[in-house]
């Protein structure tokens, strides 16, 4: 018995060491295809390491101008406004992206087109209001139904159903013109179109277009309409449209020759675009009387709607928006209705805001008539003591 297991001893160590072997070998195999990977990763960074490093010495190239596309391999190019070259279209650029206007970047030596740039904009344009689809529906909006309808018809209806204006056989409005008085709705009935039009919404106000040096407020405006129709279809807003578009004089100032090109540019651009197509124009002012009749002309401004103060029924209606998420508790809207007649809509809102504050204050989580009497109170109040200074102001320095 016992000399068997001394027998059996070395064939069991040898055992072990050829399973030891194998072992060894299996993990020197995975070290190796790991090693290769890496190898593999290493030189394929190392490659586009050096791409990087041959672009970066390469010498900077033009941004130019492309004019025209003369065939699948040859442009048109100008480089600023040097002079036209003829020149070689990179086999790598996306011919389909390649139109007349488009900025390109182009080699220093050959002048060949070898990037395809983005379109240039200006930083302010960059920085208007822009609104993929606003939140605003007709819901929030009170006492407008009737101004409503005539919006939709002018702008909503071309953007959703173009057909129906081609079988008709005419044209619609290019642009509509909002004009009342202050805090009306006029902004709200924008957006509330451009979201039931699922389309982008652009604020601008006149001032930003009016610019220091010759030929920037032009320019913002051209920019300005390239964006919309990159981003169509889109509602374009111009709030104060007054600021740049009072009616000319024969005696002008340097600043107001500017703002006159200004508003000639709007009128080029508004003569540019197809009615039908998907871009609108939706202006504001609270000054219509003030406007250049080439603004007002059929083919422009076709439509102009008055915006005008709530009625009674409106006054109602705008209450039950501005109130439709309060705790109110034994509130007669038609009465607050009724106390506040010549109020606007931004005053109806700064009432029922001050209310809310009121219940507030004294730690109320509901809203009463007395506190909706108190911000009535404070509202009318503070515009009484203001038109009071402001007439006063007047009297004492003309």
């Amino acid at each position: 018995m016992s000399v068997e297991n001394v027998d059996m001893k070395p064939s069991d160590e040898y055992d072990d060491y050829i399973m030891y072997l194998k072992r060894r070998i299996r993990q020197l195999e995975l070290q190796v295809r790991t090693l290769e990977a890496d190898k593999e990763r290493l030189e394929r960074e190392l490659s586009r390491l050096r791409m990087e490093m041959s672009r970066l010495r390469q010498p900077p190239a033009f941004a130019g101008t492309l004019l025209e596309i003369l065939d699948e391999d040859r442009a048109i190019v100008q480089n600023f406004n040097g002079p036209r070259f003829v020149v070689r279209i990179a086999p790598w650029i996306e011919r389909d992206k390649l139109k007349p206007g488009s900025r390109v970047a182009l080699d220093q030596r050959t002048m060949a087109v070898v990037e395809l740039l983005p379109s240039e904009k200006d930083p302010s344009v960059l920085g208007f209001e822009v609104i993929e689809r606003p939140k605003v529906t007709y819901k929030d909006i009170g006492g407008l139904d009737k101004q409503i309808h005539e919006l939709r018809e002018a702008v909503e209806l071309p953007l959703r159903h173009p057909e129906l204006f081609e079988r008709v056989g005419i044209e619609p409005p290019k642009g509509v013109l909002l004009y009342g008085p202050p805090g009306c709705g006029k902004t709200l009935m924008a957006k509330a179109i451009a979201h039931e039009a699922n389309a982008t919404f652009i604020r601008v106000v006149g001032s930003e277009l009016v610019r220091k040096f010759i030929g920037e407020g032009a320019r913002l405006v051209h920019e300005l309409f390239e964006l919309a129709k990159e981003k169509a279809p889109t509602i374009i807003f111009i709030d104060e449209i007054d600021a740049i578009g009072a009616k000319r004089m024969d005696e002008t100032t340097g600043g107001e020759r500017e703002v006159n090109r200004t508003l000639m540019q709007l009128l080029a651009e508004m003569d540019g675009f197809d009615p039908r197509g998907n871009v609108k124009i939706i202006a504001a002012t609270n000054r219509p009387d003030i406007l250049d009749p080439a603004l007002l002309r059929p083919g422009r401004f076709d439509r102009l709607i008055e915006v005008p103060l709530p009625d009674f029924r409106g006054r109602l209606e705008i209450l039950k928006v501005h109130t439709r998420k309060m705790n109110l508790r034994d509130v007669d809207l038609r009465l607050i209705a009724e106390m506040t007649e010549g109020a606007s809509g931004a005053d109806l809102k700064a009432i029922a805001t001050e209310a809310g504050m009121f219940a507030i204050r004294e730690r109320r989580e509901y809203v009463t008539q007395d506190d909706f009497l108190k911000a009535i109170e404070k509202v009318f109040g503070a515009e009484q003591r203001l038109a009071q200074q402001i007439a006063m102001h007047e009297v004492m320095y003309g």
